[in-house]
């Protein structure tokens, strides 16, 4: 498929266009003295020079971030020909050609960093993610992510999330209320906070426990949600019986690979893993020009 088969890409909340100038303009040294240029290409390639290019994956991966890869070549070379070869969130083995492109050297080279960066980072994501969702096995467990994610990539970040097989968790502070030991604190107890929350008007009020006496006093007192933190599979098992399928119950706090099917095997409704966002490793994803 060729990038203008994308016309429609964009991802809620998130200005695409912004993005690629902003994160151009870093990389260009734009207010620096001096900057505003790239050096090194101006320099060392003809002006009307021409590349084509092949973008693979060296690494077995889920893919994410083509289109948005698409934009930053598009925004220094308009008349750039790109063609991306895979879909979004489709796996791919080691080797696999993921897009190729063919326009002028300089702003090719100049755009390739950001480009590369964005793919890999948010490929890196999505492969997590999805090795995540299969660890799980056949559970009904939904993965969802949190908000532990870099700060200004967000929407990206949770776009990459969705694109491995998870749901968005909140997407920021005003989507829900997520009551947490520190609002418990200060309000004085689990069932006080929430009741504050459900005075206020909020609809959707996620509550942390993280002992087995703070369910029914935040139940009682309205959450929509409760949150299981850092409880153990047998802990779990006995939260779940006392909730009796009243509410989503989510079990978050120290998820692994190597625990989350018998995190999801209690029975629980969703769990929550930071490191989708917070510890992926970029995948390793190259792009490989010659001259035309």
């Amino acid at each position: 498929m060729t990038d203008s088969a994308l016309p429609g890409f964009a991802i809620p909340g998130f200005d695409l266009a912004a993005f690629v100038a902003a994160t151009l303009a870093e990389d260009l040294g734009e207010g620096w003295p001096g900057g505003g240029h790239d050096v090194t290409s101006e320099s060392v390639i003809p002006a009307a020079a021409r590349f084509a290019g092949v973008m693979d994956s060296r690494d077995a991966i889920v893919v994410a971030g083509l289109p948005i890869a698409a934009a930053f070549l598009r925004h220094l070379d308009p008349a750039v020909e790109i063609e991306i070869l895979v879909a979004e969130g489709a796996r791919v083995a080691p080797g696999t050609d993921l897009m190729r492109l063919s326009g002028n050297a300089r702003a090719l080279l100049t755009a390739e960093r950001g480009a590369l960066n964005t793919v890999q980072h948010l490929s890196g994501i999505a492969t997590l993610t999805r090795a995540y969702v299969d660890a799980m096995a056949d559970a009904r467990t939904v993965l969802l992510d949190t908000r532990k994610t870099i700060p200004g990539l967000r929407h990206l970040e949770k776009y990459a999330t969705r694109t491995g097989g998870a749901q968005n968790h909140r997407l920021g502070l005003w989507d829900a209320a997520m009551i947490k030991d520190n609002h418990v604190a200060v309000a004085g107890g689990v069932g006080e906070a929430v009741r504050r929350a459900r005075d206020a008007g909020v609809a959707r009020i996620i509550c942390e426990v993280d002992r087995l006496d703070q369910i029914e006093p935040a139940l009682a007192a309205g959450a929509s949600h409760l949150l299981l933190d850092n409880m153990d599979v047998a802990t779990l098992h006995a939260a779940l019986a006392m909730v009796s399928g009243r509410v989503p119950c989510e079990a978050s706090g120290g998820v692994r690979l190597d625990t989350i099917a018998a995190i999801a095997a209690t029975g629980v409704d969703y769990v929550s893993v930071g490191r989708l966002t917070q510890s992926a490793p970029a995948a390793d994803i190259g792009l490989d020009f010659t001259p035309l």
